[in-house]
């Protein structure tokens, strides 16, 4: 219960921290960091507005609809995983859904975001005791950069940037924590998500993380 109650907890703020990010993005990992930590107070003729007591209204409700999704997930992971580990595991569920919600707000995978879930993937392969070992972590990041990038240089004559810079370097991470084959099929389940959301939306182009981390959530917890 401990962990879904966390879970909630972490929910509740990575619409926050996203709004943050969207704040001072494109900008510097440690100006990122800071305006995270110490964001810009909002004056008060700002706040007694009618759409400033909107925007706070939908906020709200997305804040809420993170919590339960991130409790949910939370509590997946420890069904699935039980409680061996289970840090890794949800710190990688964490920041994958806080890396959809500033994708989705900004377009933009900050490297002080998917750097450091790189790292923490070859770390979870060395010390964590799983069956992915330092070795095949290393291979599926690798992997998870060519691929992409292979799949962008041959689309060139469709669209310059078939797959952007953060995208590719979160599938780099998430290829380090999940290896050569769920990478793959991450990759795979990607494309139908976005598929799905853009022809519900009517839209030919948006951000690709949300489907990158969606689908890699369901490769961890239910593959």
């Amino acid at each position: 219960m401990i962990y879904v109650l966390t879970g909630f907890v972490v929910g509740l703020l990575i619409p926050y921290m996203a709004r943050r990010f969207a704040k001072s993005m494109p900008s510097a990992p440690t100006y990122a960091l800071y305006n995270l930590i110490k964001p810009v107070k909002t004056t008060r003729k700002v706040k007694l507005s009618t759409r400033y007591k909107q925007l706070k209204k939908r906020y709200l409700v997305r804040s809420v609809f993170c919590a339960v999704i991130t409790a949910a997930l939370s509590a997946a992971a420890v069904y699935r995983f039980g409680e061996a580990g289970i840090g890794w595991y949800l710190g990688f569920v964490w920041v994958l859904l806080l890396l959809a919600e500033v994708d989705f707000k900004t377009l933009i995978l900050p490297d002080v975001l998917t750097i450091p879930l790189l790292i923490c993937g070859f770390m979870f392969a060395a010390f964590a005791g799983t069956a992915l070992s330092p070795q095949e972590s290393a291979l599926a990041a690798l992997a998870g950069y060519v691929l992409p990038v292979t799949a962008t240089l041959l689309m060139l004559w469709r669209s310059s940037e078939a797959f952007g810079f953060g995208d590719i370097k979160l599938l780099s991470a998430i290829g380090a924590w999940l290896g050569v084959e769920n990478v793959i099929y991450t990759i795979l389940l990607s494309c139908a998500v976005f598929g799905i959301y853009a022809a519900l939306r009517r839209e030919r182009a948006g951000a690709f993380g949300p489907a990158l981390a969606v689908s890699a959530i369901i490769i961890l917890l239910f593959f």
